[in-house]
């Protein structure tokens, strides 16, 4: 039972995060985040437990039982649990089913919502001047359940800072109990709704008037509740709300092996990157494929150039060389063009002298870029995708060059999508819909209807969309959808720094 903290992904512990990956077997819900997904097994066995279109949400005793089963067949399982399991968690209830089975099992603590709340939104719980010692208190309960459960004469005042997990709805009848014995009115109040996530949202008041501010701004659960004089640090030290994507949670949509820079970029600046790989990339299996591969490198002799147009390209060309077993140093006569600085580099770390690179980071610039430099007559290998457009070797054909085109590698639709994710696209909580190629944008239709839905563009149309580059936005507008934001150059970097824009646009709004 592992506590996955309050919903930024970052927030697990090492423990955690060794459970997930050693797990073959995972049961989580919308509490963890799906992000921490990714650290498992490819094969391992997923089992979502929160609310699907053709099932509510599974009841806490069918949990006990689903992880009982799961280990009788044999399985090492990883239930995966929103902040602390042991902190109104209910892990009792799970760990006491496994222990009358005699199931072994381990309880791995988590970040609690508690304090991890409260310091996303800049308040600390505890302070030298404010606050030397705090309560965590249930607010779920009903009045009469909470008036058995909790001793108001002695809660009140017997801690500096008080946090209520859960009560949202009973936030009238908490501040008259802690107003009744003994606080005072003017006491401070913070309510943090869906903390450390993009829908974080901070509503401060006092115990007098803090009931009518969430009924007059339809406050809603879940958030933390924090009753005290710490509150008052929020003015100062509040830093989350302040990042450059806060409040964006983005929709990647490429391959699971290439989508990790874009993700972290979107974290360091606040965001939250919500991976939905619809694509990968893959050694091709035709025997015609693999033939024509076979061909062009034993001929590695007569080639005048390698034009590269992808890191993928790069990569599958140097797989095929090894399984071929032929010397990169046989392609001697051969000078290197590179379409952008990615692809370049993952040249040059491979020890190898770029000698020419587009300008513009697409099939058209890099035909600019050789024009005049490569001479008619001359040879030159492109190592590319099989779904790669046709521009690049019919223009340098009708230079009078001879240009023959590998494909190394395969774009083949991805099998494994997170339930969770394809929630959060119908019930939009997605923010921002990114796409790096324009076979993302075939492919993430072709998956949405593999799932069921009925009209993908339909769907697609009601989010914002961003393009890495003018044939990507060409291809999303091909469907009738419409581009929000396109990078100024064909990079992840300027992709980015688009998303930057345009958020800091929607905020000042």
């Amino acid at each position: 039972m592992v506590g996955a903290g309050p919903g930024d992904p970052r927030l697990i512990t090492i423990r955690g995060m060794q459970c997930i990956k050693e797990c073959t077997a995972i049961v989580y819900d919308r509490l963890a985040s799906p992000r921490l997904l990714r650290y498992a097994k490819p094969d391992v066995k997923r089992v979502y437990v929160g609310k699907l279109p053709d099932r509510h949400t599974m009841k806490q005793e069918e949990i006990n039982q689903l992880l009982v089963d799961l280990a009788l067949e044999g399985h090492v399982v990883t239930r995966l649990k929103g902040g602390d399991p042991t902190i109104f968690g209910r892990v009792g209830e799970e760990a006491g089913l496994l222990n009358q089975h005699g199931i072994p099992y381990e309880i791995v603590p988590g970040i609690t919502s508690a304090i991890s709340v409260p310091a996303y939104a800049g308040i600390p719980v505890t302070h030298r001047d404010h606050a030397s010692s705090l309560s965590i208190v249930t607010g779920h309960e009903s009045p009469d359940k909470l008036d058995r459960s909790i001793y108001w004469d002695k809660v009140t005042n017997a801690t500096g800072t008080l946090l209520f997990l859960m009560g949202v709805a009973k936030i009238d009848y908490i501040s008259r109990q802690l107003m009744k014995h003994g606080r005072s009115p003017d006491t401070p109040v913070a309510l943090v709704r869906w903390g450390t996530t993009p829908e974080q949202q901070t509503l401060v008041g006092t115990l007098e008037n803090i009931a009518e501010l969430v009924k007059q701004t339809k406050f809603e659960s879940p958030a933390v509740i924090i009753v005290g004089d710490v509150v008052k640090q929020r003015e100062a030290l509040q830093w989350y709300e302040k990042m450059p994507l806060f409040g964006m949670r983005v929709l990647v949509t490429r391959a699971r092996s290439q989508a990790s820079e874009f993700a972290e970029k979107i974290e360091e600046l606040g965001g939250e990157p919500c991976e939905f790989p619809v694509i990968e990339v893959r050694k091709p299996t035709a025997a015609s494929m693999l033939d024509q591969i076979n061909a062009c490198l034993y001929q590695a002799e007569g080639y005048d150039w390698l034009a590269f147009t992808s890191v993928n390209g790069v990569d599958y060309f140097f797989r095929a060389l090894v399984e071929q077993g032929i010397d990169v140093r046989r392609f001697y006569r051969a000078k290197i063009a590179a379409v952008g600085p990615k692809t370049a580099e993952a040249l040059q770390q491979r020890g190898l002298k770029v000698e020419l690179q587009a300008g513009r980071y697409d099939a058209e610039g890099l035909v600019e870029a050789l024009d005049g430099v490569m001479q008619q007559g001359e040879r030159v290998l492109l190592p590319r995708g099989d779904l790669a457009r046709s521009v690049l070797p019919q223009q340098l054909r009708e230079k009078g060059i001879v240009a023959d085109e590998i494909s190394v590698y395969e774009t083949v639709v991805a099998e494994q999508q997170d339930p969770i994710v394809l929630e959060w696209l119908k019930d939009k909580h997605i923010h921002m819909l990114t796409f790096t190629s324009s076979s993302t944008v075939h492919h993430l239709i072709k998956v949405l209807q593999h799932h069921g839905f009925e009209d993908p563009v339909a769907l697609l149309s009601q989010y914002p969309i961003a393009s890495i580059g003018p044939i990507t936005s060409d291809t999303i507008r091909q469907y009738g959808l419409t581009v929000t934001v396109e990078a100024a150059e064909a990079t992840i970097d300027s992709l980015t720094a688009a998303l930057v824009v345009y958020n800091a646009a929607k905020q000042q709004q």
